[in-house]
């Protein structure tokens, strides 16, 4: 009798942890899937509808790499995160046999990603911020005119900084809210893994 009620309670315990891992996994790829799309879509639109689109100014070749490496790591956590939809229909199986602990080392992963994602993307958003500042304070107080004839070594602020600024504040909101649901998932997992010892 008691050992049913001890089996009873484990099996419980996994199909709630199943539920906390599909439910914060599908959350976690839709919010990246979606905040990684709106930047694509606010490019394809600025250079299929804007009349005469400029290119960006020169930038950091550091930047380039920091904003590179942030993708890549979006990539990385929204695969994360469908992974995490995988794990949850391994922990629901009736003969599971998925360690709790290992949980624990899988959901660290997708928090470290998401960190490092997290400091890249406010670097790069800092060191862009700081360029454009740099841009507007050498400009005339009186504001930047609107039609400039570009001469050799003049370079200017266009739209293209500003949806890029854009797109990697919403990348930096995404990866913020991954953390948060990572840090979740790591609790739910903490939780379960000291009600089964």
């Amino acid at each position: 009798m008691l050992k049913e009620l001890i089996d009873s309670l484990q099996s419980t315990n996994r199909e709630s942890l199943g539920n906390a891992f599909s439910r914060l996994g599908w959350s976690g790829f839709w919010i990246q899937i979606v905040v990684g799309a709106i930047p694509i879509i606010l490019m394809v639109y600025f250079f299929t509808f804007a009349n005469s689109p400029t290119g960006p100014r020169a930038g950091l070749p550091m930047v380039e790499f920091l904003t590179l490496g942030s993708l890549v790591l979006l990539v990385f956590t929204t695969f994360w995160f469908w992974r995490y939809t995988r794990i949850a229909k391994s922990i629901r199986a009736p003969q599971s046999t998925l360690p709790l602990d290992s949980l624990n080392q899988t959901v660290w992963t997708g928090i470290v990603a998401s960190s490092i994602g997290i400091l890249l993307s406010v670097t790069v958003v800092f060191v862009e911020a700081s360029h454009l500042l740099f841009y507007f304070l050498s400009s005339p107080q009186a504001g930047v005119p609107v039609i400039q004839a570009q001469t050799a070594g003049t370079s200017w602020v266009s739209a293209v900084d500003m949806i890029s600024l854009m797109a990697l504040i919403l990348v930096l909101a995404a990866e913020v809210a991954v953390l948060v649901l990572g840090l979740w998932l790591l609790f739910r997992t903490t939780q379960s893994c000291q009600a089964a010892a």
